[in-house]
Protein backbone atom coordinates (compact mmCIF):
# COMPACT_ATOMS: atom_id res chain seq x y z
CA UNK A 1 0.00 0.00 0.00
CA UNK A 2 1.25 3.66 -0.77
CA UNK A 3 1.66 5.69 2.15
CA UNK A 4 1.92 9.45 2.69
CA UNK A 5 3.57 10.83 5.63
CA UNK A 6 3.13 14.00 7.41
CA UNK A 7 5.28 15.42 10.58
CA UNK A 8 4.09 17.49 12.72
CA UNK A 9 7.28 20.58 13.18
CA UNK A 10 5.47 23.34 14.23
CA UNK A 11 5.66 23.81 17.87
CA UNK A 12 8.10 26.15 19.42
CA UNK A 13 9.33 24.10 22.06
CA UNK A 14 9.83 26.57 25.10
CA UNK A 15 10.58 23.86 27.05
CA UNK A 16 14.02 23.68 25.51
CA UNK A 17 14.79 27.16 26.60
CA UNK A 18 16.52 27.98 23.10
CA UNK A 19 16.72 30.08 20.21
CA UNK A 20 16.81 27.46 18.04
CA UNK A 21 14.10 25.44 16.68
CA UNK A 22 13.69 22.77 18.82
CA UNK A 23 13.50 20.32 15.71
CA UNK A 24 16.79 22.03 14.31
CA UNK A 25 18.72 20.62 17.74
CA UNK A 26 20.93 17.75 17.00
CA UNK A 27 21.13 14.47 17.82
CA UNK A 28 24.36 12.66 16.81
CA UNK A 29 25.15 14.90 14.40
CA UNK A 30 21.50 15.68 12.45
CA UNK A 31 18.49 17.59 13.56
CA UNK A 32 16.55 15.64 15.24
CA UNK A 33 13.33 16.34 12.99
CA UNK A 34 16.30 14.67 10.34
CA UNK A 35 15.98 11.52 11.76
CA UNK A 36 12.21 11.56 11.83
CA UNK A 37 12.61 12.23 7.66
CA UNK A 38 15.06 9.69 7.19
CA UNK A 39 12.68 6.57 8.63
CA UNK A 40 10.11 8.15 6.67
CA UNK A 41 11.82 8.52 3.21
CA UNK A 42 12.45 5.00 3.80
CA UNK A 43 8.70 4.07 3.69
CA UNK A 44 6.92 7.00 1.34
CA UNK A 45 7.39 9.29 -1.34
CA UNK A 46 5.00 11.92 -0.55
CA UNK A 47 6.39 13.62 3.03
CA UNK A 48 4.69 16.43 4.17
CA UNK A 49 6.48 18.87 7.19
CA UNK A 50 4.33 20.72 9.01
CA UNK A 51 5.95 24.28 10.18
CA UNK A 52 4.80 27.42 12.03
CA UNK A 53 7.84 28.59 14.49
CA UNK A 54 10.56 30.03 12.39
CA UNK A 55 9.14 27.99 9.46
CA UNK A 56 11.84 29.69 6.67
CA UNK A 57 14.38 28.44 9.26
CA UNK A 58 13.27 24.47 9.55
CA UNK A 59 12.79 24.82 5.46
CA UNK A 60 16.17 26.32 4.54
CA UNK A 61 17.83 23.64 6.53
CA UNK A 62 15.67 20.67 5.17
CA UNK A 63 16.26 21.69 1.93
CA UNK A 64 20.03 21.76 1.62
CA UNK A 65 19.66 17.89 2.42
CA UNK A 66 16.88 16.42 1.00
CA UNK A 67 14.53 16.54 -2.26
CA UNK A 68 10.95 16.40 -2.82
CA UNK A 69 10.04 17.41 0.77
CA UNK A 70 6.73 19.59 0.76
CA UNK A 71 5.42 21.82 3.54
CA UNK A 72 2.78 23.17 4.93
CA UNK A 73 2.52 25.94 7.19
CA UNK A 74 0.05 26.06 9.83
CA UNK A 75 -2.52 28.76 10.83
CA UNK A 76 -1.18 28.22 14.41
CA UNK A 77 -3.60 31.83 15.18
CA UNK A 78 -6.91 29.94 14.03
CA UNK A 79 -6.41 26.37 13.96
CA UNK A 80 -3.33 25.77 17.21
CA UNK A 81 -3.41 22.16 18.09
CA UNK A 82 -2.43 18.80 16.66
CA UNK A 83 -5.40 18.55 14.82
CA UNK A 84 -5.45 22.45 13.44
CA UNK A 85 -1.72 21.35 12.06
CA UNK A 86 -4.02 18.88 10.03
CA UNK A 87 -6.44 21.71 8.26
CA UNK A 88 -5.81 22.09 4.36
CA UNK A 89 -3.59 19.22 4.61
CA UNK A 90 -3.69 16.83 1.25
CA UNK A 91 -2.18 13.99 1.23
CA UNK A 92 -1.82 12.10 -2.29
CA UNK A 93 -2.00 8.21 -0.99
CA UNK A 94 -4.81 5.88 0.56
CA UNK A 95 -3.05 5.81 4.14
CA UNK A 96 -1.44 8.67 5.40
CA UNK A 97 0.75 8.08 8.73
CA UNK A 98 1.14 10.85 10.88
CA UNK A 99 4.47 11.62 13.22
CA UNK A 100 5.70 13.93 15.19
CA UNK A 101 9.22 15.85 14.76
CA UNK A 102 10.45 15.59 17.96
CA UNK A 103 10.43 11.87 18.28
CA UNK A 104 13.87 11.39 16.56
CA UNK A 105 14.33 7.66 17.93
CA UNK A 106 11.96 6.00 15.34
CA UNK A 107 12.91 3.59 13.46
CA UNK A 108 11.60 2.26 9.80
CA UNK A 109 10.70 -1.24 10.65
CA UNK A 110 8.46 0.74 13.37
CA UNK A 111 6.48 2.46 10.68
CA UNK A 112 6.02 -0.55 8.58
CA UNK A 113 4.49 -2.27 11.65
CA UNK A 114 2.61 1.31 11.78
CA UNK A 115 1.22 0.48 8.20
CA UNK A 116 0.47 -2.82 8.40
CA UNK A 117 -2.99 -4.27 8.32
CA UNK A 118 -6.55 -3.18 6.96
CA UNK A 119 -7.82 -1.10 10.39
CA UNK A 120 -9.45 2.57 9.14
CA UNK A 121 -6.70 3.64 12.00
CA UNK A 122 -3.41 2.30 13.51
CA UNK A 123 -3.18 3.75 16.81
CA UNK A 124 0.52 3.52 18.32
CA UNK A 125 0.23 2.63 21.97
CA UNK A 126 2.70 1.91 24.87
CA UNK A 127 2.20 -0.21 27.62
CA UNK A 128 3.92 1.46 31.05
CA UNK A 129 4.62 -0.02 34.23
CA UNK A 130 3.81 4.09 35.95
CA UNK A 131 1.25 5.50 33.34
CA UNK A 132 1.01 8.41 35.35
CA UNK A 133 0.10 11.73 33.66
CA UNK A 134 -0.99 9.50 30.69
CA UNK A 135 -4.63 9.30 29.25
CA UNK A 136 -5.17 5.77 28.92
CA UNK A 137 -5.89 3.75 26.00
CA UNK A 138 -9.16 1.90 26.42
CA UNK A 139 -8.80 -1.76 24.52
CA UNK A 140 -11.82 -4.04 24.01
CA UNK A 141 -11.46 -7.18 22.10
CA UNK A 142 -8.41 -5.87 20.65
CA UNK A 143 -9.48 -2.97 19.15
CA UNK A 144 -9.14 0.49 20.71
CA UNK A 145 -12.46 2.01 22.28
CA UNK A 146 -11.75 5.27 23.47
CA UNK A 147 -8.67 7.33 24.83
CA UNK A 148 -9.54 8.94 28.78
CA UNK A 149 -7.45 11.81 29.64
CA UNK A 150 -5.79 10.81 33.41
CA UNK A 151 -8.66 13.40 35.17
CA UNK A 152 -11.41 11.75 33.57
CA UNK A 153 -10.81 8.28 34.66
CA UNK A 154 -12.49 5.89 36.60
CA UNK A 155 -10.52 3.70 39.14
CA UNK A 156 -11.16 1.06 37.47
CA UNK A 157 -9.56 2.90 34.26
CA UNK A 158 -6.31 4.54 36.31
CA UNK A 159 -5.69 0.67 36.62
CA UNK A 160 -4.83 0.68 32.93
CA UNK A 161 -1.15 0.75 31.51
CA UNK A 162 -1.58 1.57 27.96
CA UNK A 163 -1.33 4.97 26.62
CA UNK A 164 -1.12 7.53 23.32
CA UNK A 165 2.27 6.72 21.65
CA UNK A 166 1.26 9.64 19.50
CA UNK A 167 1.44 8.25 15.92
CA UNK A 168 -1.61 7.31 13.34
CA UNK A 169 -1.88 5.66 10.17
CA UNK A 170 -5.69 7.05 8.90
CA UNK A 171 -7.05 5.71 5.90
CA UNK A 172 -6.64 9.31 4.20
CA UNK A 173 -10.01 9.69 3.19
CA UNK A 174 -11.40 9.23 6.89
CA UNK A 175 -9.07 11.40 7.69
CA UNK A 176 -9.74 14.94 5.32
CA UNK A 177 -13.55 13.90 6.42
CA UNK A 178 -12.81 14.35 10.32
CA UNK A 179 -10.14 16.99 10.31
CA UNK A 180 -12.77 19.78 8.94
CA UNK A 181 -15.13 18.51 11.77
CA UNK A 182 -12.46 19.00 14.93
CA UNK A 183 -13.78 21.79 17.33
CA UNK A 184 -11.62 23.24 20.09
CA UNK A 185 -14.25 23.22 22.51
CA UNK A 186 -11.64 21.93 25.62
CA UNK A 187 -9.98 23.86 28.40
CA UNK A 188 -6.87 24.89 26.14
CA UNK A 189 -9.14 25.74 22.89
CA UNK A 190 -6.98 23.14 20.72
CA UNK A 191 -7.62 21.52 17.76
CA UNK A 192 -6.72 17.61 18.92
CA UNK A 193 -6.11 15.18 16.57
CA UNK A 194 -6.83 12.53 19.01
CA UNK A 195 -10.47 13.25 18.34
CA UNK A 196 -10.41 11.25 15.22
CA UNK A 197 -10.03 7.94 17.06
CA UNK A 198 -13.25 9.17 19.14
CA UNK A 199 -14.83 9.84 15.76
CA UNK A 200 -13.68 6.54 13.74
CA UNK A 201 -15.10 4.38 17.06
CA UNK A 202 -18.46 6.46 16.93
CA UNK A 203 -18.92 5.85 12.98
CA UNK A 204 -18.04 1.84 13.98
CA UNK A 205 -14.42 2.03 12.31
CA UNK A 206 -11.75 -0.29 13.25
CA UNK A 207 -9.24 1.81 15.29
CA UNK A 208 -5.97 -0.98 15.82
CA UNK A 209 -3.99 -0.44 18.83
CA UNK A 210 0.06 -0.81 17.64
CA UNK A 211 2.15 -1.56 20.71
CA UNK A 212 5.71 -0.23 20.52
CA UNK A 213 8.57 -0.12 22.35
CA UNK A 214 9.07 3.03 24.61
CA UNK A 215 12.36 3.72 24.11
CA UNK A 216 11.55 4.66 20.01
CA UNK A 217 8.77 6.93 20.70
CA UNK A 218 9.72 9.36 23.30
CA UNK A 219 9.81 12.88 22.63
CA UNK A 220 12.15 15.26 23.01
CA UNK A 221 10.77 18.67 24.50
CA UNK A 222 13.89 19.49 27.04
CA UNK A 223 17.31 19.91 27.34
CA UNK A 224 17.41 16.28 29.67
CA UNK A 225 15.18 14.75 26.88
CA UNK A 226 17.55 16.13 24.51
CA UNK A 227 20.61 13.93 26.38
CA UNK A 228 18.54 10.73 26.87
CA UNK A 229 17.80 10.47 23.45
CA UNK A 230 21.75 11.49 22.70
CA UNK A 231 22.62 8.14 24.70
CA UNK A 232 20.15 6.31 23.48
CA UNK A 233 20.85 6.88 19.52
CA UNK A 234 24.99 6.30 20.70
CA UNK A 235 24.24 2.83 22.43
CA UNK A 236 22.07 1.59 18.95
CA UNK A 237 25.08 3.14 16.23
CA UNK A 238 27.88 1.28 18.33
CA UNK A 239 26.03 -1.34 18.71
CA UNK A 240 25.59 -1.76 15.18
CA UNK A 241 28.85 -0.62 14.28
CA UNK A 242 30.39 -3.75 16.90
CA UNK A 243 28.64 -6.00 15.11
CA UNK A 244 29.81 -4.83 11.86
CA UNK A 245 33.60 -5.55 13.16
CA UNK A 246 34.60 -2.28 14.42
CA UNK A 247 36.73 -2.41 17.84
CA UNK A 248 35.61 -0.29 20.69
CA UNK A 249 37.95 -0.24 24.26
CA UNK A 250 35.20 1.08 26.80
CA UNK A 251 32.32 1.93 24.17
CA UNK A 252 30.43 4.35 26.87
CA UNK A 253 33.39 6.42 26.60
CA UNK A 254 33.21 6.79 22.45
CA UNK A 255 31.27 9.25 20.52
CA UNK A 256 30.33 8.75 16.68
CA UNK A 257 28.69 10.91 14.61
CA UNK A 258 25.64 9.49 12.83
CA UNK A 259 27.34 10.02 9.59
CA UNK A 260 30.38 8.39 10.03
CA UNK A 261 31.13 5.46 7.73
CA UNK A 262 33.65 2.99 8.58
CA UNK A 263 35.40 -0.02 6.57
CA UNK A 264 37.36 -2.91 7.31
CA UNK A 265 38.74 -3.66 10.92
CA UNK A 266 39.00 -0.18 12.59
CA UNK A 267 39.66 0.53 16.01
CA UNK A 268 38.39 3.00 18.37
CA UNK A 269 40.01 3.33 22.00
CA UNK A 270 38.46 4.99 24.91
CA UNK A 271 37.23 8.51 24.95
CA UNK A 272 38.01 9.01 21.09
CA UNK A 273 35.19 11.74 19.06
CA UNK A 274 33.98 10.85 15.60
CA UNK A 275 32.50 14.06 14.26
CA UNK A 276 31.11 14.47 10.92
CA UNK A 277 30.87 12.68 7.71
CA UNK A 278 34.00 10.63 8.40
CA UNK A 279 35.23 7.83 6.93
CA UNK A 280 37.29 5.32 8.42
CA UNK A 281 39.32 2.13 6.59
CA UNK A 282 41.49 -0.07 8.56
CA UNK A 283 41.73 2.92 10.93
CA UNK A 284 43.05 3.12 14.34
CA UNK A 285 42.24 5.84 16.51
CA UNK A 286 44.14 5.86 19.65
CA UNK A 287 42.38 7.12 23.21
CA UNK A 288 41.73 10.75 23.48
CA UNK A 289 41.73 11.52 19.88
CA UNK A 290 38.96 13.21 17.84
CA UNK A 291 38.83 13.23 13.53
CA UNK A 292 35.88 15.44 12.65
CA UNK A 293 35.01 15.20 8.61
CA UNK A 294 38.19 13.57 7.54
CA UNK A 295 38.94 10.27 5.67
CA UNK A 296 41.70 8.12 7.39
CA UNK A 297 42.63 4.79 5.67
CA UNK A 298 45.09 2.10 7.04
CA UNK A 299 46.60 4.80 9.46
CA UNK A 300 46.52 5.52 13.02
CA UNK A 301 46.10 8.47 14.93
CA UNK A 302 46.64 9.22 19.04
CA UNK A 303 46.87 9.00 21.16
CA UNK A 304 45.30 12.32 22.08
CA UNK A 305 45.32 13.40 18.37
CA UNK A 306 43.17 15.79 16.41
CA UNK A 307 42.22 15.58 13.21
CA UNK A 308 40.04 18.33 11.63
CA UNK A 309 37.76 19.07 8.48
CA UNK A 310 38.85 17.79 5.35
CA UNK A 311 42.43 16.12 5.72
CA UNK A 312 42.64 12.52 3.89
CA UNK A 313 45.26 10.00 5.94
CA UNK A 314 46.47 7.08 4.02
CA UNK A 315 49.27 4.97 5.44
CA UNK A 316 49.91 7.80 7.81
CA UNK A 317 51.02 7.84 11.73
CA UNK A 318 49.78 10.46 13.58
CA UNK A 319 51.19 10.47 17.17
CA UNK A 320 49.95 11.99 20.71
CA UNK A 321 49.07 16.06 20.37
CA UNK A 322 49.64 16.13 16.56
CA UNK A 323 47.13 18.25 14.80
CA UNK A 324 46.09 18.36 11.33
CA UNK A 325 43.56 20.78 9.25
CA UNK A 326 42.53 20.30 5.71
CA UNK A 327 45.75 18.40 4.91
CA UNK A 328 47.04 15.35 2.83
CA UNK A 329 48.93 13.06 4.43
CA UNK A 330 50.33 9.86 2.35
CA UNK A 331 52.74 7.21 4.14
CA UNK A 332 53.97 10.01 6.62
CA UNK A 333 55.06 9.67 10.50
CA UNK A 334 54.54 12.42 12.39
CA UNK A 335 55.39 10.73 15.86
CA UNK A 336 54.07 14.33 18.69
CA UNK A 337 52.98 17.58 19.02
CA UNK A 338 52.84 18.67 15.79
CA UNK A 339 50.94 21.23 13.66
CA UNK A 340 49.81 20.63 10.11
CA UNK A 341 47.47 22.65 8.58
CA UNK A 342 46.73 23.32 4.48
CA UNK A 343 49.86 21.12 3.92
CA UNK A 344 50.48 18.00 1.79
CA UNK A 345 53.25 15.68 2.47
CA UNK A 346 54.42 12.98 -0.02
CA UNK A 347 55.45 9.18 1.33
CA UNK A 348 58.42 8.55 3.21
CA UNK A 349 58.30 11.70 4.99
CA UNK A 350 59.35 12.06 9.37
CA UNK A 351 57.97 14.99 10.91
CA UNK A 352 59.71 16.02 14.12
CA UNK A 353 58.67 16.85 17.21
CA UNK A 354 57.65 20.57 17.43
CA UNK A 355 56.53 21.25 14.03
CA UNK A 356 54.56 23.96 13.24
CA UNK A 357 53.30 24.99 9.31
CA UNK A 358 52.78 28.77 9.50
CA UNK A 359 49.73 28.42 7.34
CA UNK A 360 47.87 32.32 8.56
CA UNK A 361 48.91 35.73 8.23
CA UNK A 362 46.15 36.88 9.92
CA UNK A 363 44.31 37.58 6.80
CA UNK A 364 44.43 34.22 4.38
CA UNK A 365 45.54 30.46 5.00
CA UNK A 366 48.49 29.49 2.96
CA UNK A 367 49.61 25.90 1.53
CA UNK A 368 52.57 23.96 2.35
CA UNK A 369 54.30 21.25 -0.03
CA UNK A 370 56.58 18.40 1.09
CA UNK A 371 57.94 15.64 -1.35
CA UNK A 372 58.89 12.40 -0.50
CA UNK A 373 61.54 11.56 2.00
CA UNK A 374 61.56 14.41 3.17
CA UNK A 375 62.94 14.50 7.11
CA UNK A 376 61.72 17.49 9.20
CA UNK A 377 63.58 18.29 12.50
CA UNK A 378 61.98 19.33 15.63
CA UNK A 379 61.46 22.67 16.34
CA UNK A 380 60.83 23.72 12.52
CA UNK A 381 58.45 26.23 11.58
CA UNK A 382 57.51 26.26 7.78
CA UNK A 383 56.32 29.70 6.85
CA UNK A 384 53.78 29.54 3.85
CA UNK A 385 53.71 29.56 0.98
CA UNK A 386 56.14 27.07 0.60
CA UNK A 387 57.39 24.35 -1.04
CA UNK A 388 60.00 21.50 -0.06
CA UNK A 389 60.86 19.08 -2.54
CA UNK A 390 61.78 15.49 -2.63
CA UNK A 391 65.01 14.10 -0.23
CA UNK A 392 65.45 16.94 1.56
CA UNK A 393 66.40 17.64 5.24
CA UNK A 394 65.61 20.11 7.43
CA UNK A 395 67.74 20.39 10.93
CA UNK A 396 66.29 20.84 13.83
CA UNK A 397 65.25 24.71 15.08
CA UNK A 398 64.90 25.98 11.40
CA UNK A 399 62.36 28.40 10.06
CA UNK A 400 61.95 27.58 6.40
CA UNK A 401 60.73 30.67 4.82
CA UNK A 402 61.72 29.94 0.91
CA UNK A 403 61.31 26.96 -1.02
CA UNK A 404 63.73 24.15 -0.65
CA UNK A 405 65.30 22.17 -3.39
CA UNK A 406 65.71 18.31 -3.88
CA UNK A 407 68.31 16.89 -2.20
CA UNK A 408 69.25 20.13 -0.02
CA UNK A 409 69.81 20.80 3.53
CA UNK A 410 67.80 23.79 5.14
CA UNK A 411 69.68 24.63 8.29
CA UNK A 412 69.24 28.44 9.90
CA UNK A 413 70.38 28.69 13.80
CA UNK A 414 72.11 31.72 15.59
CA UNK A 415 75.46 30.61 17.01
CA UNK A 416 75.61 28.88 20.29
CA UNK A 417 77.42 31.41 22.78
CA UNK A 418 78.63 29.59 26.16
CA UNK A 419 80.01 32.07 28.81
CA UNK A 420 82.25 30.11 31.19
CA UNK A 421 81.17 30.47 34.87
CA UNK A 422 78.15 32.63 34.12
CA UNK A 423 76.07 30.63 36.99
CA UNK A 424 78.05 31.12 39.50
CA UNK A 425 78.81 35.46 39.11
CA UNK A 426 74.81 35.19 38.62
CA UNK A 427 73.45 33.62 41.67
CA UNK A 428 76.91 34.78 43.70
CA UNK A 429 77.83 31.86 44.27
CA UNK A 430 81.28 29.45 44.10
Amino acid sequence: MSISVVILAAGQGTRMKSSKPKVLHEISGKPMLFHAIDAAVAVSDDITVVLHHQAERIEAQINAHYDNIRFHLQDAAQFPGTGGAMKGLHPKHSRTLILNGDMPLITEASLRALTDGDADINMSVIKLDDPSGYGRVIIENGEVKEIVEQKDCTPQQLEVKTVNAGIYAVNTDLLERYIPQLDNNNAQKEYYLTDIVKMAVEEGRRVHPVFVAEEEFKGVNSKLDLAGAEEIMQRRIKEDLMIQGVIMRLPETIYIDCRARFEGECTLENGVSIIGEATLIQAHIKAGSVVEDSHIEHSDVGPMGRVRPGSVLKNTHIGNFVEVKKSTLTGVKAGHLAYLGDTTIDEGSNIGAGVITCNYDGKKKYPTHIGKNVFVGSDTQLVAPVTIEDDVIIAAGTTVNKDIQQGALAISRSPLKIVAGFFYKFFGVK
